[in-house]
């Protein structure tokens, strides 16, 4: 049902029905176009199919429809020509097919009863509406009957009967009172669906004389009331405790016909004392979920949009303490005829075939009839392309005069549809309808859509060219889409240039060029900055700003998001803003706001303003308040209030600020009332009724505010209506059933009286019903019970006193409230566009079936597996959420080469409906990321070993791995290119015939079969003779550190002749890389200095020493022996030096590193580190070198003076000393 409803909206005017063909061709809105394209009638607008009218109203039978030539219109009345001519009371409006039949002026509604239908025809055939029963309302009056009395005992059950009479149509039954107040009802005491008042047992205050039956005919808004009915409740002593009867429905069984779509409402009504409850049970099966509504205190089992799953049996059971009776009732869902495939209109080109499709289902199965123009296709006209097989009409090799519209009738006892669609044949060459050499601009980074609207018949195909004579564009860069858009998702700079977009078909060629320029963005360089500025000083923020050349830029300042004070202390520059002379009132965020045609930006600071330090001349301060306050002239709604000004403190005083108490309803708290200039001591006042009022003034001057003033005596004003209504009325339902109408109170002295109150006032919308009003105390919410799912209300709010009621309120919209949506969107596709972005469509849900405030739809999609590895992972579920009633969404970010899953649930107000099957799709293949790695091993004189892991990501399958490499000469020159395709399954190579110490470059990439990945890059040498180098590693580096010293461990590989650098510094300081000093030229000079130096001083000590002098060190040295100086010892080589006592400490004895290369302390505290091959090195604090650099291996056997390692300058020293 609801999808017709939407066939018959699409059907509004003639661009819309165009844009819903769903052959290759669409019609384009373009005015221009449409006018010259021909175009068989279709029906826009037509009266319901039941149509009632109300008699005393002149009948309008609708009838619109478009077509190209315009159709003319004709009728049929109960199956013959209706001569519309020859009725003075029938009139057709101009250009339309829509009837109209004079009522008021003497005619009768009921001559007009019957079954009309509208043709609508042209050149290229005929469009029909439905069969249109016209029946006029009937509201008859009540029969006059006599009623007895009802007596009844005290605990008995009691049913009054309503019966009313039959009209058109049924009227809507509630009973009332004498005082037209609603009888109140409960579990004991409810109506029924038939109208009638049951009570399940009788108490005495059910005693009364005005049981009155109301009907409400809607349609002629006339209202009958029966006879009131008198009831009389005796009691008897003790009232028996009775067992559940059913009053409705009789005996233990019954049966329903409901229709599919239809509410279903099962009733059971139960007797006995005390109150039976009532529960209801579905056999075999659950109430359906979210479907499920009780009412009238679970007396009514209401089930909306039944469908034939909700056939079986329903069993009510009502339950006291004394037992329990039940009924079952046997429902049956049948339905009426509904699509699932309705026609829809089709456009073909001359020669081409077609299928126009009509299936529906129903219970029973519906009978599927065609008609071509409106006659039965067995007896239309014949057409050779035209073939008729049950429910599909195929066509084969079309010509112009092909084009016809078809009527399909699907109907069965329940109901009928018929839907009208066209076959439109046309023959047009290729047009493109944008703009010749129209101009796109866009910003750098950020999408450009190019427009190429186009039409023809065939439907053209679309191509895009880069420039005039450029090759098509192809590749996951562009996005092609249907409508003939090229899409660029990132524009860069050299996007910029003219693009041409070629429509051709077998009629002709026509291309179109249109120019794209990128733009650079807009950005602030010099942002303004947080500002402390003292009072009366200048201040000024900086905005320097960077933006296209092309655009013309605005810099717009605001204060606290608002426009700048009217002020010349504001001055606006270039690229700045000066504030001169501060205030206190300057506080705020100022920012700068940049807009150019094509983007904006903003930058925001803060100024604040801080008091200027005193000057020893003038002391300013606050004034002192005002005095002597006088009220004169009173007046019901105003008053005069004078005062005298206090001492302003050395700065006038700019402003008065006046408050007022209201003593009656919030006493001891103060309102601003005013503010008038400082040069102004008296002001008229405005006043409310029914406020008790004193008030008092307060001074301001530019360093702040004085203390209020003494109150003024107080003034209390009379009473009087409210003059306004309560504001922010809103109605929104809180639960499902209800409908909560809240509102902003009026203040206390609003209420301009006593007894303020508050009348609330509620109708259904669009439903001609009356108000219902209701009068609550001085709240600010009431709650509406038992109302539909979310419908709309019209509400409003009135305030009164004790003296009367405010004047009338305005309307407000409500809703009742929303429930969870009750449907999954259908028909979801996914259209894969890239390996990377997919675009899925869904039909939308019914609005029916929304239940609440449709806010969008969300789609859950994730990865179910990477179709390369065949391996599943953790499922992570991505949501988009599409606002509004969109059918259709882009899915970024995809991974290529893998399978997704997705489903697409509506959401409103209430939270998300239920989800769609799970639609599974799978993106294409992607390039590959670069390989995880490239290592390159064992050089040889003409040949390297490649090793290299596969890609982190293949995104598809690999084909194969592409190497390319080059040498490089000592001037950093690139020779030739060789390239080398290597199998997908290799992991290694060895190229060979290289040239000998000769650097390469690599590159290194993967392949599918979309292309090629990113490369990795990596260079290597081959050596210069058969001497294998090992290169140096250093890894698994660890450090442990105590109090005075660290450990620092490594494992290493490479040669045996290696020095090795430690860096290290103090936290918070930059680490010192020290330095091999042994290598240095200078070192060496000194050092040669120093041995020469040394030799000297031997010779003079020796000659000395021979005269019988005596070195004065050395007797010191033997006098006081320092044990921490060592001689030279053979087995490690070490040596023991002199130092000064007050600059240096000795040096320590020496250790081989152990194997696994670990440095450890041995007895120097402010030592650190070694480096050298096995002997350990020593650090000052502050990092300078003060042990040996390089120590020599194990002692060699004496054999000559050979040694595997050139002495270092310290060990040439040793010999000296």
């Amino acid at each position: 049902m609801m999808k017709k409803k939407r066939l018959s909206a699409s059907k509004a005017s003639l661009v819309l029905f165009l844009c819903q063909m769903i052959s290759a061709l669409d019609v384009p809105l373009d005015s221009k176009l449409l006018e010259e394209l021909s175009q068989p009638p279709t029906i826009t607008q037509q009266s319901p199919k039941d149509y009632i009218v109300d008699p005393r109203e002149n009948i309008v039978i609708q009838c619109e429809a478009k077509g190209k030539p315009p159709p003319s219109f004709s009728w049929t009345r109960n199956g013959t020509h209706f001569d519309i001519d020859k009725d003075a009371q029938v009139t057709m409006k101009p250009n339309s097919g829509t009837l109209v039949i004079n009522i008021m002026n003497g005619g009768k509604a009921e001559a007009y009863e019957g079954i009309y239908q509208c043709t609508a025809r042209n050149e290229r055939g005929a469009a029909i509406s439905n069969n249109i029963v016209i029946r006029p309302s009937r509201s008859p009056l009540w029969t006059k009957e006599k009623l007895e009395p009802h007596q009844v005992r005290e605990g008995d059950s009691l049913v009054l009967h309503c019966r009313p009479p039959v009209g058109l149509p049924p009227p809507i039954i509630f009973w009332m009172d004498n005082a037209f107040q609603r009888l109140p009802q409960s579990e004991r005491v409810s109506q029924g669906l038939n109208g009638d008042l049951y009570f399940s047992n009788v108490q005495p205050e059910d005693t009364r004389e005005d049981y009155i039956c109301y009907a409400r005919f809607n349609h002629t808004q006339t209202i009958q009331q029966k006879q009131p009915i008198s009831v009389k409740v005796f009691s008897t002593k003790p009232v028996t405790e009775k067992q559940p009867i059913l009053l409705t429905p009789t005996g233990s069984t019954s049966t329903k016909v409901e229709l599919r779509g239809s509410v279903l409402l099962l009733e059971c009504i139960a007797a006995g004392l005390p109150t039976p409850g009532i529960h209801w049970i579905k056999e075999g099966g659950e109430l359906p979920a979210n479907r499920t509504f009780f009412e009238n205190f679970k007396k009514t089992l209401k089930i909306i949009d039944v469908s034939e799953a909700d056939s079986g049996n329903y069993k009510c059971i009502a339950r006291n303490i004394l037992g329990s009776a039940y009924h079952v009732i046997s429902v049956t869902v049948k339905a009426a005829p509904y699509w699932i495939t309705a026609p829809r209109n089709l456009v073909l080109s001359p020669g081409e075939d077609g299928t126009l499709i009509c299936r529906a289902n129903g219970n029973p199965k519906p009978n599927i009839s065609w008609l071509a123009n409106g006659v039965p296709i067995a007896i239309a006209p014949e057409d050779p392309s035209r073939k008729v097989d049950g429910d599909t009409i195929i066509f084969s090799h079309v010509q112009e005069r092909s084009s016809a519209v078809y009527q399909c009738n699907a109907s069965n006892e329940y109901g009928y549809l018929l839907a009208n669609a066209f076959v439109n044949v046309l023959a047009e060459p290729p047009r493109i309808l944008t703009p010749v050499n129209k101009l796109y601009q866009v910003i750098a980074d950020s999408p450009a859509l190019l427009d190429c609207a186009y039409f023809g018949s065939p439907k053209p195909e679309i191509e895009w060219f880069k420039g005039v004579k450029g090759s098509i564009l192809r590749g996951n860069e562009y996005v092609f889409h249907d409508n003939g858009t090229l899409e660029i998702p990132v524009a860069q700079k050299d996007s910029t240039g003219t693009y041409t977009c070629v429509a051709r078909n077998e009629l002709g060629k026509i291309q179109n060029e249109v120019q794209l320029e990128v733009k650079d963005p807009t950005m602030i360089i010099k942002q303004p900055e947080y500002k402390v500025i003292q009072r009366y000083g200048q201040v000024s923020f900086e905005c320097i700003i960077k933006h296209d050349s092309t655009l013309l830029a605005t810099v717009t300042w605001l204060k606290d998001n608002d426009e700048l004070p009217d002020d010349e202390r504001f001055l606006v520059g270039k690229d700045n803003l000066t504030i001169m002379n501060v205030t206190d009132k300057d506080d705020g965020t100022y920012t700068c706001i940049v807009n150019t045609t094509l983007d904006s930006v903003s930058a925001s600071a803060v100024l604040t303003v801080v008091a200027a330090p005193p000057t020893p001349a003038i002391i300013y301060a606050r004034p002192n308040p005002p005095f002597d306050l006088e009220l004169t002239g009173q007046l019901e709604r105003s008053v005069e209030l004078s005062w005298i000004p206090g001492d302003e403190n050395n700065s006038p005083i700019t402003s008065f600020v006046i408050e007022y108490e209201d003593g009656l309803h919030e006493p001891g708290v103060w309102h601003y009332q005013t503010e008038v200039p400082g040069t102004q001591t008296t002001v008229q006042l405005k006043l409310s009724p029914y406020v008790n009022y004193s008030f008092r003034v307060i001074a301001v001057n530019e360093i702040g505010r004085s203390q209020p003033s003494e109150p003024s005596e107080q003034y209390l004003t009379k009473s009087a209506n409210p003059d306004e209504n309560p504001s922010n009325v809103q109605g929104i339902g809180s639960e499902p059933d209800n409908l909560v109408i809240t509102w902003e109170p009026l203040k206390g002295f609003q209420s301009n009286g006593p007894g303020l109150q508050y009348k609330v006032s509620w109708r259904q919308k669009d439903v001609d019903d009356e108000w219902t009003s209701v009068i609550v105390a001085n709240v600010s919410k009431y709650i509406v019970s038992g109302t539909p799912t979310f419908v709309p209300y019209e509400i409003k709010v009135q305030a009164l006193n004790d003296l009367g009621y405010a004047p009338e309120p305005s309307e407000v919209i409500g809703h009742s409230g929303e429930d969870l949506p009750m449907v999954a969107p259908g028909n979801v596709q996914v259209h894969v566009i890239n390996s990377t972005l997919a675009k899925v469509h869904w039909d939308p849900v019914p609005l029916k079936t929304v239940r609440g405030h449709l806010q969008g739809y969300k789609v859950y999609y994730w990865k179910v597996q990477s179709l390369s590895r065949r391996s599943r992972r953790h499922v992570e579920k991505k949501i988009l959420t599409f606002r509004g009633n969109k059918t259709f969404g882009m899915l970024p970010g995809l991974e290529p080469y893998s399978s997704y899953k997705l489903n697409v649930r509506v959401v409103n107000g209430k939270g998300e409906g239920p989800a769609s099957p799970d639609k599974v799709f799978k993106t294409p293949e992607g390039v590959p990321s670069s390989p995880s790695f490239l290592k390159i091993t064992n050089p040889t004189l003409d040949s390297l070993t490649l090793e290299w892991g596969s890609p982190t990501h293949p995104n598809g399958v690999l084909t194969s791995y592409v190497l390319k490499f080059q040498p490089i000469n000592n001037t950093h020159e690139l020779g030739p290119l060789v390239e080398i395709r290597i199998p997908a399954n290799e992991s290694s190579l060895i190229l060979k015939n290289l040239n000998y110490s000769t650097r390469y470059k690599f590159y290194f990439n993967a392949q599918t079969s979309v292309g090629s990945g990113s490369q990795i890059t990596e260079e290597a040498v081959t050596i210069m003779d058969e001497v294998q180098p090992l290169y140096p590693r250093i890894r698994n580096v660890t450090t442990a550190a105590a109090e005075t010293y660290a450990n620092i461990s490594w494992e290493y590989e490479g040669p045996d002749h290696a020095n090795f650098y430690v860096e290290y510094g103090v936290a918070g300081t930059m680490a010192s890389r020290q330095v091999d000093i042994a290598t240095q030229g200078w070192f060496i000079g000194l050092m040669c200095a120093v041995a020469l130096l040394i030799l000297i001083l031997l010779i003079v000590c020796f000659i000395r020493r021979n005269k019988g002098g005596k070195y004065p060190v050395k007797e010191k040295e033997d006098a006081h022996a320092d044990p921490e100086i060592q001689p030279m010892k053979e087995d490690d080589g070490t040596f023991g030096e002199y130092s000064d006592a007050e600059d240096h400490k000795p040096l320590k004895k020496g250790s081989r590193t152990p194997s696994d290369r670990t440095v450890k302390k041995e007895d120097s505290d402010d030592s650190l580190v070694d480096y050298g091959e096995g002997v350990n090195g020593q650090f000052n604090e502050d990092g300078s070198f003060i042990g040996q650099y390089s120590g020599k291996k194990e002692k060699e056997p004496a054999e000559g003076n050979e040694s595997s390692e050139a002495p270092s300058p310290v060990n040439a020293m040793n010999s000296f000393v």
